[in-house]
């Protein structure tokens, strides 16, 4: 992948070549940035840069041959790391090296792809992947050999924050004190779930969401799109390449969950001074509980951007406002005046808290109704 793929961040793709170009390439680097940033592509883009002794800013003018192998993904000094679990195909202990083939496939239909893209791809949506104790002792045998090409290994572990304790003690060593020409490239969204120790010993470098003028030019000419529907798109996907793509091919999922949401909200208005509405709450909460854990945490995220919006909204800043729904009689100006300074912080707080025993394996029915519960107060103190 060449740094011209990768859209934006020329101050990013100026900093990684000029440290490259003067030998001074930092051992372990974190790359930290929110979902369809492209963190991920510029990745593999510096992985190619430095692995092919590539120079200039379209890195494609060093070793032939090597640029070759990177474009395919089958570059033996280029190993990469990420989230599995056991599906259909592996059944127990699994590895990446189990899912070479998906992977590949993976990053070169969608480099901007999501966890829970690749999730999907696995078939593990109902699951939550992680970076065990076999993939770190994968990755300490992988790295113990000497380069095949006689220069650098490059290993990208990507969705770091997805390594286990067990996983992330293993590794503390090798990436304090790798053997020599060897580098780490670490890829998280969530660089506080990444233990202190692994972090300290990173250089970090931060990835802001993308300008909406990049991910509309990224559109036009990776999608064919016209410029005014590229603008739109780029608009509604507030700073993630991804959203772009899956507004762009209607499949990101925001029908349902805007359908959930409002259904939630309906139900959590009539419930006030209402008992029987409460069911109401608690037979919406069983039908989500009923979904993965990926699709519940994604669609409290989604939560998240719907009440931000509303407060934006109700706050006059409509430059800033995107979402748009699709729902007949439910508008966002009209939902707007219940979300206000006096109860978003406490909406917001609510939502998160959900998210983080979800995502720790509580029991989803149980929150989401404790959730509802508290959002009918909330949403009446406004």
């Amino acid at each position: 992948m060449l740094f011209s793929e990768v859209l934006g961040l020329a101050h990013i793709k100026n900093h990684l070549t000029t440290t490259a170009d003067r030998g001074r390439i930092p051992h372990a680097q974190l790359f930290v940035g929110p979902s369809g940033s492209g963190t991920l592509p510029m990745a593999i883009a510096y992985a190619q840069y430095v692995l092919c002794k590539n120079t200039g800013a379209e890195n494609n003018t060093g070793n032939e041959a090597c640029n070759i192998k990177i474009n395919k993904f089958s570059h033996p000094d280029l190993h990469f790391a990420f989230p599995v679990a056991a599906n259909d195909k592996v059944k127990k202990n699994p590895v990446s090296a189990n899912f070479l083939e998906e992977w590949r496939q993976f990053i070169s239909g969608e480099p901007y792809g999501s966890l829970f893209d690749w999730y999907k791809k696995l078939e593990i949506e109902n699951k939550q992947g992680q970076i065990g104790v076999y993939e770190a002792q994968d990755i300490v045998k992988s790295l113990s050999l000497k380069s095949y090409e006689g220069g650098f290994k490059i290993m990208i572990i990507w969705a770091a924050e997805k390594m286990n304790t067990a996983s992330a003690n293993k590794l503390l060593k090798l990436i304090e004190e790798p053997p020599e020409n060897t580098l780490f490239i670490l890829i998280t969204e969530e660089e506080e779930d990444i233990i202190q120790t692994i972090r300290s010993r990173c250089q970090t470098l931060h990835f802001p969401p993308l300008n909406e003028s990049v991910i509309a030019e990224g559109l036009m000419k990776n999608e064919n799109c016209d410029r005014q529907q590229a603008m739109t798109i780029a608009h509604r996907a507030n700073g993630n390449y991804t959203n772009a793509l899956h507004i762009l091919l209607q499949n990101s999922g925001e029908e349902q969950f805007e359908e959930w949401f409002i259904t939630w909200v309906r139900s959590a208005f009539k419930a006030k001074g209402n008992k029987s509405a409460i069911q109401d709450l608690i037979s919406w909460s069983e039908m989500i509980a009923a979904t993965g854990r990926e699709t519940q945490k994604k669609f409290l995220l989604f939560c998240m951007d719907f009440f931000r919006q509303a407060l934006l909204q109700n706050y006059k800043t409509e430059t800033l406002v995107f979402l748009k729904p699709q729902t007949p009689g439910f508008t966002l100006e009209k939902f707007a005046p219940f979300v206000s300074g006096n109860n978003i912080k406490g909406i917001t707080a609510e939502l998160e808290d959900a998210f983080y025993h979800i995502e720790r394996n509580g029991n989803a029915k149980i929150i989401l109704t404790d959730l509802s519960i508290k959002l009918t107060r909330l949403l009446h103190n406004n």
